[in-house]
């Protein structure tokens, strides 16, 4: 049964997407124009899936537009009272509410520092975007289901049309423009999977690992399945994971690896070679048809995805995981145990 709110809100993605493309490029540019010399560096204030939003931005900046991006550390200017120097810098907060006052808070200090201040939400008359200089709307409308899935992707779409204006760059807008039918075909895919999914209901831990532009997309899928499935998913970089954490990888250890070609891949081969010599069952995300089979459970992503624009698709098999792993379980997809819809922290 595919009636629940939450499966709605992942299907809605695919036009969303393509409908920010079009409605918010041109705004997108004359924000970014306005910033033009105005800063050197970025810091960004967010939490929860706009956090793991924050991650791909340092890639993407970095990458695409050679400017170096820090996150802020809220309770400093919070709980601490000893706001940071944020000389030379644009703060950026992103929030699906606009309501959190650690956000908030980044925000008007920066505004007190001189600093230029934008906001990525979903709420454009939300603290946050009253905080701000300039505001670049998510427009995915309410989002009901208590997991973040479509302001998650509209995020990180977001940050790649800041992007894209910064450098003024069309090749990487016409890749972009592709996105929604990539999303409609991970969408029908995954789906044709999602019976396979309950082989690992009785599970209760597992982890996911991404590296480069998709070490995000490892954080945001491992919160998708902890706070939906009740599953402890932790998530690292490849690297990361091999100074220590690999340790604890036995038979049958389930690892969700996300994999698709580019810059990281090879060493992502070698570190699947690895999970393999322990024994790891391996749920692999990747577009290399080879590699998908040396996977326990695999899904694919379309051939031609650039990596830089792959953490707004790859993200959608893991929604979906969750999805499921939650409904094999019993659990109420929608409405999270413990959890709401608004998080307010300090």
């Amino acid at each position: 049964m595919n009636n629940d709110i939450l499966f709605k809100e992942i299907s809605q993605q695919p036009e969303l997407i393509r409908k920010m493309i079009m409605d918010e490029r041109n705004r997108t540019q004359s924000v970014v124009d306005g910033l033009k010399n105005k800063f050197k560096y970025i810091v960004i204030a967010a939490r929860g899936s706009s956090d793991n939003a924050a991650r791909y931005a340092q890639y993407l900046f970095g990458a695409h537009n050679h400017i170096q991006v820090a996150l802020a550390t809220p309770s400093l200017f919070t709980l601490y009272k000893e706001s940071p120097s944020l000389s030379d810098a644009l703060v950026i907060g992103i929030s699906q509410s606009g309501q959190s006052p650690d956000i908030v808070s980044v925000l008007f200090e920066a505004k007190n520092q001189g600093c230029p201040t934008l906001s990525i939400t979903n709420d454009t008359k939300s603290p946050l975007a009253l905080a701000s200089d300039a505001i670049i709307p998510l427009n995915v409308g309410t989002e009901i289901s208590t997991a973040a899935t479509k302001s998650y992707t509209a995020s990180l779409a977001a940050l790649a049309l800041i992007s894209i204006a910064m450098a003024d760059d069309e090749i990487h807008f016409a890749e972009m423009c592709n996105i929604p039918d990539y999303m409609s075909q991970v969408i029908e895919k995954t789906l044709a999977q999602s019976e396979k999914i309950q082989r690992y209901r009785y599970i209760n831990h597992c982890m996911v690992i991404g590296r480069g532009f998709n070490y995000c997309t490892a954080y945001e899928i491992a919160l998708k399945i902890k706070e939906l499935s009740q599953i402890v998913a932790e998530a690292y970089s490849s690297a990361d994971f091999q100074h220590g954490p690999i340790a604890i990888v036995k038979k049958g250890f389930p690892i969700v690896l996300i994999a698709p070609t580019g810059s990281v891949f090879k060493e992502i081969l070698k570190f699947k070679d690895q999970l393999e010599n322990l024994g790891a069952e391996l749920i692999i995300i990747s577009n290399h048809q080879d590699l998908l089979k040396h996977s326990r459970l695999a899904f694919s992503i379309p051939q031609e995805l650039p990596e830089w624009i792959s953490p707004i698709v790859t993200v959608i098999p893991g929604q979906l995981i969750a999805r499921q792993l939650t409904i094999e379980k019993g659990l109420d997809a929608d409405h999270p145990e413990g959890l709401s819809k608004i998080t307010e922290t300090i």
